[in-house]
């Protein structure tokens, strides 16, 4: 009878009654796991993080140790003892930064900055729709959270998972749960999120402008693109090296023409690889503890103010641009400057089509996309030498 007792006292039903937070956590990751296998709300990491979300929550499973990293740092002495547990050690890929880095060289690999190339100027509609960084950096400040917290708050308005991931883990690592399902949850909602705040601040005619079928771009312009902005890039914003240099690298090998067989493994094999660890990693840093509190709601709450100034901002700038412009631009294609790709763009396009069906502004569209990209990297690079430590 003592053995048996024994036995049921390590049960992790038996601790349950210890934390009763572990079953909300558990319903919430299974909520979460409902969004992403039957809405499809983007599936490809939402399902990873809300089954690491699972897993970090069941009682004495012992898979991810939060005291390993506590205060932001790694706690080498738990490794040295043995007592870690998995997802203990596949978060170092997160914590040291390797995982979204590593995702990036995928993205640049199955990115086409030829748009962006042929119209420059759309840079600038990738730039304002950053302000939404900033200005919910300002709105999380006034709400008591500390700069670091409202560093790696703002970025989710730039819609860009593994910038918001990188940021955080370096900023703000007790925050990391709740900022990436919020990140991801508002990528998932481009479609909904988007199109009534850019119907909002467009008339039926702006948004039924036909712009101009962009030039071609040459093979050598894709080559010389990733090199020049690697270069300007890290010597303008060094924090902002590593995300910008693997997108560009990633880029790089799919223009390049010259290794096409580790562009598709980029593409492909390594950014499925690695996007399971990482989503899995991340949901398991969101433990009931850290999770359930009064910072979690306003976090989400942030994160959606953030995505949609990101979004007003880029219309608002296209807008303006077509007061001294001749050939105006369709400011729909604004609100594709976050860093969602091709979703924004998409976005865009679908709007522009349901007011003129033969209006066509995907491609226009994916100049401020791609740029977004660039230009979420750049605002991770300045918040990380502003607070960094």
């Amino acid at each position: 009878m003592e053995a048996l007792q024994n036995f049921l006292q390590q049960t992790g039903f038996s601790m349950i009654a210890q934390d009763y937070r572990v079953l909300i956590m558990i319903l919430i990751a299974c909520f979460l796991l409902y969004l992403a296998i039957v809405k499809k709300f983007e599936p490809l990491l939402l399902l990873p993080i809300a089954f690491g979300m699972l897993l970090t929550n069941l009682p004495g499973a012992g898979m991810y140790n939060s005291e390993v990293f506590a205060e932001g740092h790694v706690h080498w002495e738990y490794f040295a003892e043995g007592n870690v547990g998995l997802l203990d050690v596949l978060y170092l890929g997160v914590k040291l930064g390797i995982y979204p880095c590593l995702i990036f060289i995928g993205v640049g690999a199955g990115t086409d900055f030829g748009p962006l190339i042929a119209n420059p100027t759309t840079l600038l509609l990738g730039a304002a729709a950053q302000a939404g960084i900033f200005l919910t950096f300002i709105g999380a400040r006034a709400l008591g959270f500390t700069g670091a917290e409202a560093a790696s708050i703002g970025i989710i308005g730039g819609a860009d998972g593994p910038t918001a991931i990188y940021t955080t883990t370096r900023l703000a690592a007790h925050l990391l749960g709740p900022i990436a399902v919020a990140a991801y949850s508002y990528m998932a909602l481009v479609p909904v999120i988007q199109p009534p705040i850019m119907k909002a601040l467009t008339t039926k005619k702006e948004r039924q402008i036909k712009m101009s079928q962009l030039r071609p771009v040459s093979r050598t312009e894709k080559i010389i693109f990733p090199i020049v902005v690697t270069i300007f890039v890290t010597l303008l914003v060094p924090s902002a090296g590593p995300l910008v240099g693997c997108l560009m690298l990633g880029n790089l090998m799919r223009e390049s023409g010259v290794v096409e067989r580790l562009s598709k493994t980029a593409q492909n094999e390594l950014m499925n690889i690695v996007v399971i660890m990482l989503g899995t990693c991340v949901g398991a840093t969101a433990k009931a503890e850290a999770f359930l509190n009064i910072r979690t709601i306003e976090i989400m709450v942030m994160g959606v103010i953030a995505f949609g100034c990101g979004t007003g901002c880029g219309v608002l700038l296209a807008k303006l641009m077509n007061v001294f412009r001749k050939q105006k631009i369709n400011p729909l294609i604004g609100s594709a400057g976050v860093s969602a790709v091709p979703m924004a763009a998409r976005v865009s396009q679908r709007v522009g089509q349901a007011e003129d069906p033969s209006n066509f502004l995907l491609m226009h569209a994916m100049g401020p996309n791609v740029a977004g990209v660039i230009g979420s990297a750049l605002a991770a690079g300045a918040l990380l030498a502003l607070f960094g430590a």
